[in-house]
């Protein structure tokens, strides 16, 4: 069977018809050809061979309609059996016997009929690959992990596939069904995924705050705590200030005590140093702790009392000559040469003592004493020596650091100074200074004031360079704050580095002067960078919040395109305005630039072909309600033919007013022809009425080539035979108009019996369907 067979369910031929069931009889064939009949003879032929080709059109015998086509005598039979024949596989086997010969309209039917039905093959073909692509395509689709543009594909998708659903097979459209769930399910998911991250990072948010709230209470505890220390503090520095000032001052009174008591130690008055030391004792009595000095000086005082005392109390015959055996026990003493020295001086100083309460000189002792003095003293007077030497040699290291200091002056360039040169050479020089120590004060101090009179003026130079610096760097800084009022923050940024770089060739600055400055420099750069950051967050806010109207213009497009009826219509001004909104937003990120104006489009398209379909229905339900109102009206009219009483003839007649009333739209014609319907009846022919419906019902299936129940055959074949020799045996093409003119014609045809009009209503409106299925 062949592929147009199974499609139209037209009958299989057996086999292929033989060339030569289609070449003439070889009785009929000479080398003369035959006589040329008489016309009456024509005629008779021709209405044979008109009657042979109505036998084999009906009992559907391929084989006896191709041989009319080659033989036939007329054109007129040869092109209506071409237009009778449908299988694929005999045209084709026509198209080779009848090419090259003399009956050209013949092979041009044929050709017409085998490139229609060729380009059918082709359309169904296209068909089933759209079909098995949108199928494919959501199979895949559900098989995707979830993406941006998941759920505008899947809409894609199924826009595709609903297109051609309804010319798949049931399985396929389970399948389907299937796969379109499962990317559904995906999405859900997804959406899940969504909600629980948004629920984490909220959750997230409320501890961050919590822990933000403990801090900030946390560090308002410290500084209650800090204050709080800050004012024990003050009151315990007060405290230790005041005990300072009362240790002070009894350090003075004390101090005061001692050089009393030691004055009277020098007259001799061991009586008058003693009672200074009681008063000493009692002040002790109230007094904090002394000083270690001060200590240390009443443990003297009471030592040389003690030893009045005891030179009193014996003699100063032994204690000399214990400061003569002491003094002559440092000669081969190893002690530091500076403590030597004040060993030596604390031993004369006592001898002067003894000296003062001996009441007699004695010479012997003293020149002994003296001897060992000198002998002892010599290690420190080698000291004190190598020490003269040494402040000597530092005299003549500053002299040669002031020369050179002195040369680095005269000799430097100061219309081009070398700022970081002059900071160095006054850093090392003043360093080097200082390690040349000691130096006798008297011989340094003409030295001493000629450098630092040389410092200063080199430190003056440098300050005037500093403040010169400082007043560059200040202007730099007020140049950068002017910078934040610019409108403009690309030329800001530009004009920042500029000063950037122009900072790094502004001259030396005091450190803690130049990181307070930079400080400040930097704070305003970063200001103008923050604000350029910042319009640049501003804009990239702006475009996504134009994307966030973009999606909600694409979903509110996406509404209306699944809306139906009335609403659907209602929004059709909306159009305009969306689109309007949508050019007013302007911008969108460069990533989504295309695909948020690629879906707005397709959301246009969609919303235009809801409408189309939409009006389309609208259109199909006027002819609805016209074919519905036609029906009451031929009841009427039925009841009227039949005599019914006047009282059921207006119950019928106001039904169908009514239904006329009723209806909301109206095909061009219909409400003129339903109204003269309600007319007095014209025609009471109620089998006639039925044959003008049935002639209906094959014009409108020969348009568009259905089948027609073999009851009605013979009329299909009569009406075929008066367009065959009207029409020469041309095919007609589906015309949706002239679909509509029938249907006017149907609504004006005279009443029918109720049990033949259903069956003949739905044949015709069948062959509707499918003309406007073909059409489309």
């Amino acid at each position: 069977m062949s592929l147009f067979s199974r499609l139209f369910r037209k009958a299989p031929t057996r086999s292929p018809v033989p060339a030569s069931a289609l070449q003439p009889a070889p009785s009929q064939q000479n080398e003369k050809g035959p006589p040329r009949p008489s016309a009456a003879d024509r005629a008779l032929i021709a209405a044979a061979e008109e009657s042979a080709l109505r036998a084999a059109m009906d009992a559907r015998d391929v084989q006896a309609v191709a041989r009319l086509v080659v033989a036939g005598t007329s054109t007129k039979i040869r092109q209506a059996a071409a237009g009778a024949i449908e299988d694929p596989d005999v045209l084709r086997q026509l198209i080779r016997d009848v090419r090259g010969g003399n009956d050209k309209n013949v092979y041009k039917v044929l050709t017409a009929k085998r490139d229609a039905l060729l380009e059918q093959a082709r359309e169904l073909e296209q068909l089933r690959a759209r079909i098995d692509e949108a199928a494919g395509a959501l199979e895949r689709h559900s098989q995707r992990p979830y993406d941006a543009l998941f759920s505008q594909r899947l809409d894609q998708f199924e826009s595709r596939w609903q297109a051609v659903a309804e010319q798949a097979d049931p399985e396929l459209r389970g399948r389907v069904r299937q796969w379109v769930d499962r990317s559904r399910e995906t999405v859900a998911g997804h959406l899940r995924q969504i909600a629980a991250q948004a629920s984490r990072e909220q959750a997230a948010a409320d501890a961050a705050a919590q822990a933000r709230r403990l801090r900030e209470e946390q560090a308002q505890a410290t500084a209650a705590a800090a204050a709080e220390q800050a004012r024990l503090a003050g009151e315990q520095n007060r405290a230790l200030t005041e005990q300072q000032q009362a240790e002070q001052q009894a350090a003075r009174q004390i101090g005061e005590l001692i050089r009393k008591a030691r004055a009277a130690l020098s007259d001799g008055s061991t009586s008058r140093a003693a009672g200074v030391r009681r008063t000493i004792a009692e002040k002790l009595a109230g007094a904090p702790p002394l000083p270690a000095n001060l200590a240390g000086q009443i443990e003297s005082l009471d030592k040389q009392l003690d030893a009045l005392k005891d030179w009193k109390s014996f003699s100063v015959t032994p204690k000399r000559a214990e400061l003569i055996q002491e003094m002559e026990l440092l000669v081969e003493a190893t002690l530091d040469p500076l403590a030597l020295a004040d060993r030596i001086k604390s031993l004369q100083d006592e001898w002067r003592t003894l000296s003062k309460g001996a009441g007699e000189a004695l010479e012997a002792d003293w020149q002994r004493f003296q001897q060992a003095a000198q002998r002892a003293y010599q290690p420190c007077k080698e000291y004190f020596a190598a020490q003269a030497l040494v402040r000597e040699d530092n005299l003549k290291r500053r002299d040669a650091l002031l020369a050179e200091l002195t040369a680095f002056e005269a000799g430097h360039n100061w219309e081009q100074a070398d700022w970081r040169a002059v900071i160095k050479a006054l850093r090392e020089t003043k360093a080097e200074w200082r390690n040349c120590s000691p130096v006798d004060r008297q011989a340094g101090k003409q030295q001493q004031e000629a450098f630092a009179a040389l410092t200063e003026r080199l430190q003056g130079r440098l300050d005037a360079e500093y403040a010169r610096n400082v007043k560059q760097k200040e202007s730099l800084i007020e140049r950068t704050r002017q910078l934040l009022a610019s409108d403009d923050s690309r030329k800001a940024i530009d004009a920042v580095k500029q000063l950037q770089q122009q900072w790094q060739t502004v001259g030396p600055v005091p450190r803690e002067v130049d990181q307070r400055l930079w400080g400040d420099f930097r704070q305003h750069c970063d200001a103008v960078f923050q604000k350029r950051q910042q319009e640049s967050d501003a804009y990239t806010a702006g475009l996504e919040n134009n994307k966030t109207q973009a999606l909600a213009l694409c979903e509110r497009l996406d509404q209306i395109a699944a809306l139906e009826g009335a609403e659907l219509l209602a929004q059709a001004g909306a159009m305009a305005e969306l689109r309007s909104a949508f050019e007013a937003l302007g911008e969108f990120p460069r990533a989504d630039t295309r695909e948020l104006r690629n879906r707005f489009d397709q959301g246009l398209d969609r919303c235009k072909e809801s409408f189309a379909r939409q009006r389309a229905r609208d259109v199909e339900r006027g002819w609805d309600d016209l074919f519905e109102a036609a029906n009451h009206v031929r009841a009427y009219r039925l009841a009227a033919t039949r005599g019914l009483d006047t009282a059921q003839l207006d119950i019928l007649k106001n039904t169908a007013e009514a239904c006329i009333g009723s209806a909301q739209r109206w095909p061009k014609g219909g409400l003129d022809a339903v109204k003269k319907g309600l007319a007095p009846e014209r025609s009471t022919d109620l089998a006639a009425n039925e044959v003008a419906l049935k002639m209906l019902c094959i014009q409108a299936e020969i348009l568009t080539e259905t089948p027609t129940p073999p009851e009605d055959q013979p009329l299909r074949r009569e009406y075929q035979l008066q367009r065959l020799a009207q029409s020469m045996g041309q095919g007609l093409r589906v015309d949706e108009t002239r679909l509509d003119t029938l249907a006017i014609e149907w609504v004006s045809a005279g009443p029918v019996e109720d049990l033949a009009y259903e069956p003949l209503l739905q044949r015709f409106r069948r062959c509707r369907e499918r003309g406007n299925f073909r059409g489309a």
